[in-house]
């Protein structure tokens, strides 16, 4: 039989994190590389899938104008501008937020902000961790922009 060696009454552990606001919480932001579950944040993809019903709407003809669907929404047409831009996101981010893998940079008021429109540089941003390979495997292009929008059936064109 072994004896257990005595356990030290005080045991320190140190954990590297720094805490960051984030849609009025504060969360403890892990250094890179150290493991953490990945968190849904509701209130971005409640913002996305608003983004993505009110293009749907404009798209579809429902609506005419921005300033016509915004005093429908109840909100200031600047505010649904803004909101729509998120619709530019890379698929990439999209799919991200939506698993929750976004970094932890990534707030509401980020994505309202003006960003790159070309999907390759918005990947740069450093906002998610993206596999190089990971990109060459999608079919759609990794740029569409509006002026590229072909009227004739809504669909982009590769640039």
């Amino acid at each position: 039989m072994t004896r257990a060696k005595p356990v030290p009454e005080t045991v320190t552990v140190h954990i590297p994190f720094r805490l960051v606001k984030r849609g009025g919480r504060k969360e403890m932001q892990m250094p890179d590389g150290a493991y953490s579950t990945s968190k849904i944040d509701n209130t971005l993809v409640k913002a996305l899938a608003r983004a993505f019903r009110w293009k749907r709407m404009l798209e579809s003809g429902e609506f005419t104008t921005i300033a016509e669907l915004a005093e429908r929404e109840g909100i200031a047409p600047s505010f649904l501008s803004r909101s729509l831009r998120m619709t530019l996101l890379a698929p990439h981010i999209v799919e991200a937020t939506l698993a929750g893998k976004q970094g932890p940079e990534v707030t509401l008021e980020q994505l309202r902000e003006p960003f790159p429109v070309e999907w390759v540089q918005q990947l740069q941003t450093g906002w998610i961790r993206v596999d190089p390979h990971e990109l060459h495997r999608r079919d759609a292009p990794i740029s569409a922009k509006k002026e590229d929008k072909n009227d004739n059936d809504g669909s982009y064109r590769q640039t």
